[in-house]
């Protein structure tokens, strides 16, 4: 295999570059709804974004949904638990399984006040495509996220 060159290599054209880009910017955006205001971090905010939606997973399936290193995950759910934002209990059935929740009040209050200034800037960001394009960028995102879960890793020479 031909060894690249520095200038076959275009930086701001390779896509996982590019997502990644647009994910920062994003996330860095909407960051703004809550650090100042919550003293959340973002990865705080992720936490509390998927128990908000999916209430009783563990720290581990909280790292598979969102695909974030398990100790950012277990140094968020730390914090938070000491926030008094999020619980964590045994399960009814399996006790080594200990599943979190948003707190009753604060936890759930910080994601009910989170969630609209998020979706808004989600709103501001769509607005800039067409139906059309947002149908596409769907089903497009969609089929890179498939693609993306069946990649090789990559082998050596």
């Amino acid at each position: 295999m031909p060894k690249t060159q520095a200038q076959d290599f275009i930086l701001e054209a390779f896509l996982p570059y590019r997502l990644s880009l647009l994910s920062n910017t994003v996330s860095q955006r909407i960051a703004q709804a809550y650090r100042k205001p919550h003293g959340l971090s973002v990865t705080e905010w992720r936490v509390i974004a998927v128990l908000g939606r999916f209430p009783g997973l563990t720290a581990s399936e909280i790292m598979q949904r969102t695909a974030m290193d398990k100790v950012a995950i277990s140094r968020a759910v730390k914090s938070l638990q000491q926030r008094g934002l999020v619980d964590r209990s045994p399960h009814s059935e399996d006790r080594r399984r200990l599943p979190l929740r948003l707190t009753p009040g604060p936890g759930e209050a910080m994601f009910a006040e989170v969630v609209p200034k998020a979706l808004a800037c989600e709103a501001q960001l769509i607005s800039s495509l067409s139906k059309d394009e947002r149908v596409a960028l769907d089903k497009l995102l969609l089929k890179l996220q498939t693609a993306a879960e069946s990649l090789s890793p990559p082998q050596g020479d």
